[in-house]
């Protein structure tokens, strides 16, 4: 049986609240900022809906129309989806995975670069990281606004504490380099 996809997780995770139509699981995702977690398309949204009925973790409850709108298919969470929603979450929150970003690769080759090249990205980076701190503190204070619970929304605290720790790291090396702390040698291309 095939491994649950991030967005496979995120599906299975709204049906827990009761059946949905795709349509409405994308905008409660865009609603909860939960794009920010797992990359989310329509049409991917579509197809993993459907993967997850062949697999039998959800099943289509009914079909309805609303006014003009295209008919829609809403479906539910059945138990072997409940099932492997749990198993897919303990698996994930055990076990380590090295999910390969692209940031360590490019920052293990920013030697190419010219320092001022690198310290431009390296403050664009910063401005970028500080501009989705103020996002997430948004939402966090949002969400404790509005009585969520906790646990519901603890994703966020560590996306929170991800971005500041990458933050700091980031400002510590610029002033590195800035400093001469930490000697830039460009190699050039040949």
């Amino acid at each position: 049986m095939a491994e649950l996809t991030p967005l496979g997780i995120a599906v299975l995770a709204l049906l827990t609240e009761g059946p949905k139509h795709a349509y409405e699981m994308y905008q409660l995702l865009l609603k909860r900022r939960n794009d920010r977690l797992v990359k989310v398309r329509p049409g991917s949204l579509y197809h993993t809906v459907e993967r997850l009925a062949r697999q039998e973790f959800v099943r289509a409850t009914g079909t309805g129309r609303a006014g003009n709108r295209p008919e829609r298919t809403t479906y539910e969470l059945t138990a072997e989806g409940k099932q492997a929603l749990a198993d897919r979450v303990r698996s994930g929150i055990e076990t380590y995975v090295n999910e390969y970003p692209l940031f360590p690769v490019v920052l293990s080759e920013a030697h190419t670069l010219s320092e001022e090249d690198a310290l431009v990205g390296f403050r664009r980076r910063v401005a970028d990281l500080d501009a989705w701190l103020a996002e997430v503190e948004e939402a966090v204070v949002d969400v404790k606004e509005r009585g969520v619970p906790e646990p519901s929304w603890i994703a966020a605290d560590y996306n929170r504490a991800q971005l500041a720790a990458e933050r700091e790291w980031l400002n510590t090396l610029i002033n590195r380099i800035e400093s001469k702390d930490l000697s830039w040698r460009h190699r050039k291309s040949k």
